[in-house]
């Protein structure tokens, strides 16, 4: 007997990932290849992290100084690739940020010393933070609103593909040709991603946030401009200037009308040398500092770095979102600080204190790397449903029941293994809502430079942990250092994100200029 044919029910809407459409899904592809490789190239360092310091005869603070050497450049790539992202399109920063990343790679496989390495990290760090803030942004932007938690948490998940197959090369190349082999193959595929990339179409909120003001936004505009004193306040399409964009929070989304004043800037020069200046500051500060020759400055070093970079993130944020900047970017920092003493030394605890082979240093971060995917994967779920902060919160106080569990285990392959994917998959894993959440705060014009700074900066947690896990461990076992500082910082995260501090200070202390 045949049935009846279904009948559809015309209010039902169909499924999520039909709703994405094939531009999203396109989008995505793109970017997530690209997250494959900054994974797979930017983890190498530490799969061969004892195997370079034995030939360049470097102490442990110089060896993860070579870590740390990524997270000195970032903040500078962020914000210079992010704001390439918000003038010429999320396409053009995607690919400037492949370009340079793989050159970095490629470089550090030519090292001949300490120093050059260094440099070539530095690069690498240039190209990553692009990579992040414009892919994020161009696949969040690429999707329906109500699915950017998927979106978010799925992309990341490229990250960690990309270090599960860095640690299933590094098990086959490194013991037969030598590390440097690794660097040379890590640049390969980038030609793929580069081709990949040349058709893509634009990101949907970008193109008409820049058709509704017909003029092209310039996230920097505020470093070298002043509000003109007694000049109306006024407002155009075309802004004051041939690149003025639309004031913060006139694009979608926002209670402001399109014909919202603003006031008359003028180029200033002084403002502009200051935070040149700021900026050179802050990097040559940081290089100082995280190549191990501050000596006694160390203290007054760091300290005018963040007050460099502080400053920096508070004239970026404009009038309205000054707090929120600083906001964010502290808890970006303490985010870092609680996922990469782990991501940056998981190797060098297993090879020094564990007496691991290589074979099973790639098995136990097979375990991990794809804990972390499918952590990113559940919390693109969970975030939707629940909200990325409500999410993020509750999956990371649940990740605190496995942390020590991880560094009591010893003899034990697949009991290490196991509980390495549980504590990735609920701590860094739920680290995929992390664009959802800073790009939910930001507005359109300024999205790509806001997350790239933001991000960033705070990313300087990452060059923070090494060393900090490096030092404890001068005067206790490595992996008890590691256990301490992810339990202590995770709870810290928690707080922050889970009481929504940023958001909670930006309706405090900003108010919109209009």
């Amino acid at each position: 007997m045949d049935r009846p044919p279904r009948r559809t029910d015309p209010r039902r809407r169909p499924r999520w990932y039909r709703q994405v459409g094939r531009r999203g899904w396109t989008a995505f592809a793109a970017a997530w290849g690209g997250y494959v490789l900054d994974g797979f190239d930017f983890v190498l360092i530490t799969l061969v992290l004892t195997e370079v310091r034995a030939e360049f005869g470097l102490d442990a603070v110089q060896a993860a100084s070579l870590v740390s050497a990524a997270f000195v450049s970032r903040w500078l790539g962020g914000m210079l690739l992010g704001a390439l992202g918000d003038r010429y399109g999320r396409r053009a920063a995607m690919t400037a940020s492949i370009l340079l990343f793989s050159l970095g790679t490629l470089a550090c496989g030519l090292a001949g010393s300490y120093g050059a390495l260094y440099a070539a990290r530095l690069v690498v760090g240039l190209g990553m933070a692009g990579e992040y803030s414009a892919s994020a942004t161009y696949v969040m932007e690429s999707w329906p609103e109500r699915m950017r938690g998927r979106a978010s948490g799925f992309l990341i998940s490229g990250y960690s593909i990309g270090t599960v197959l860095a640690a299933q090369v590094y098990s086959q190349v490194v013991p037969a040709l030598g590390w440097r082999w690794m660097f040379y193959l890590g640049v390969l595929p980038a030609l793929f991603a580069l081709w990949m990339r040349r058709a893509l179409p634009e990101a949907e909120d970008w193109e008409e946030a820049i058709a509704e003001t017909a003029a092209r936004p310039n996230p920097f505009r505020p470093l070298f401009t002043r509000p003109l004193r007694n000049a109306p306040a006024a407002y155009s399409p075309a802004g004051n200037a041939p690149d003025a964009p639309r004031p913060a929070g006139t694009g979608r989304g926002s209670s402001r009308g399109p014909d919202a004043p603003r006031p008359v800037e003028v180029f200033s020069a002084g403002r502009a040398a200051l935070h040149l200046g700021l900026a050179a500051g802050a990097f040559g500060a940081l290089l100082v500092l995280f190549t191990g020759r501050a000596g006694d400055a160390a203290w007054p070093l760091a300290l005018f770095a963040a007050g460099a970079l502080g400053t920096l993130a508070v004239r970026l944020g404009s009038p309205g979102h000054r707090v929120l900047y600083l906001a964010l970017t502290v808890t970006v920092f303490a985010g870092f600080l609680y996922t990469w003493p782990i991501q940056a030394l998981l190797p060098t605890y297993l090879k020094t204190e564990l007496h691991y082979t290589a074979g099973q240093v790639r098995d136990v971060l097979f375990w991990a790397g794809f804990g972390t995917a499918a952590g990113c994967v559940l919390a693109g779920f969970t975030g939707d449903r629940f909200g990325p902060a409500r999410a993020y919160a509750l999956t990371l106080t649940a990740s605190l029941a496995f942390v020590f569990p991880v560094f009591a285990v010893h003899d034990d392959l697949l009991l290490l293994g196991v509980l390495l994917f549980l504590l990735q998959a609920t701590s860094f894993g739920i680290s995929g809502l992390l664009p959802r959440y800073l790009g939910s705060h930001l507005p359109v014009e300024r999205r790509a430079s806001g997350l790239g700074f933001v991000y960033n900066v705070g990313a300087l947690g990452g060059a923070v942990a090494p060393l900090l896990g490096a030092r404890l461990a001068e005067g206790r076992p490595l992996g008890q250092s590691l256990a301490v500082l992810t339990f202590g910082l995770s709870l810290l995260v928690v707080l922050l994100i889970g009481l929504d501090v940023p958001g909670r200070l930006h309706r405090l202390a900003d108010r919109d200029p209009s």
